[in-house]
């Protein structure tokens, strides 16, 4: 126990890393999710085709071949990504597919009365989603998507592997440091991990209570 107590800040500087490329990666995640997402509904049968596309391959590709794409191949083209960056850009790209996916069943979920009502308005394509359709999707689709960023939490752990000093990299060091402690130091690195999954759990749950009963 001393081992964690005497390095409190060491398990800060990994738990702010993680909680940066937590919010970096889910805003980078549901922007790029939202544009693919209503490609995927698109009238346009080849917009379509490209955002099925992309998300296929990155739903199919594993999240470290990702990182080692953009931290060591790119630079290596003179592509210059710095190691946090690269971490940034890497979970934003991998979990904006499943970001995507959340937000198409949710749109496929609305009756499709809703968006024939509207278009028999006048309303265009982009009104019909982004007025109609997509509010009432986003009731069904808030509690997967809190999933989704929980899973790229945990996922934070493979930026450790690229120089990125995250609760991941912390445990690493600590544990070399401490080799009669690593139990001790593993538990206080789960905690940390934690310390943000739980809560986003209990938001998951209230928002589903609370969508069930505007239902």
């Amino acid at each position: 126990m001393d081992a964690v107590l005497s390095n409190l800040d060491s398990y800060w500087l990994g738990l702010r890393m993680t909680l940066q490329l937590l919010l970096v990666g889910a805003l980078g995640a549901s922007v790029i999710g939202v544009v693919i997402a209503f490609l995927r509904i698109s009238p346009i049968p080849s917009l379509r085709w490209i955002a099925t596309a992309y998300t296929e391959l990155v739903r199919n590709t594993p999240l470290t071949l990702v990182f080692f794409f953009i931290i060591v191949v790119l630079p290596s083209l003179d592509m210059g990504v710095h190691s946090v960056l690269g971490a940034y850009i890497a979970l934003s790209l991998y979990h904006s597919a499943f970001v995507a996916e959340a937000l198409r069943s949710g749109i496929n979920g609305v009756p499709l009365g809703q968006a024939e009502a509207a278009r028999s308005v006048g309303l265009n394509f982009m009104q019909t989603v982004t007025l109609v359709v997509f509010p009432q999707a986003m009731r069904m689709v808030v509690p997967p998507l809190i999933n989704v960023f929980i899973a790229l939490t945990k996922n934070t752990s493979v930026a450790g592997g690229f120089l990125v000093v995250d609760l991941f990299a912390i445990s690493k060091t600590l544990t070399n440091a401490h080799g009669n402690a690593v139990i001790a130091i593993l538990l206080g690195v789960a905690f940390c991990y934690l310390i943000i999954t739980i809560p986003l759990g209990q938001v998951a749950g209230r928002i589903e209570k609370k969508v069930a009963v505007l239902r």
